[in-house]
């Protein structure tokens, strides 16, 4: 997703709503908890074909050469 894509959607909100990320809590219930956004952070990523997925990338990490810019909400 892009910024301009969630500001799209965010734009169709109520903008007093709380923002939240939502993720698998771990238990033996695979309950979904909500934790509220508090900031929101610019970070480096690369993709990473062991963790099939974007990792952040550590300034003196020297295995991702290739590194994009991109917002990570935190």
């Amino acid at each position: 997703m892009t910024v301009s894509e969630l500001i799209a959607v965010l734009q169709e909100q109520d903008p007093d709503a709380k923002v939240h990320f939502s993720y698998n809590y771990g238990d033996h219930w695979r309950t979904q908890v909500a934790a509220e956004v508090r900031k929101v952070e610019y970070e480096k990523v690369a993709h990473s074909d062991y963790h099939s997925m974007a990792v952040i990338v550590d300034e003196d990490d020297r295995r991702y050469e290739q590194a994009d810019e991109v917002v990570v909400l935190s």
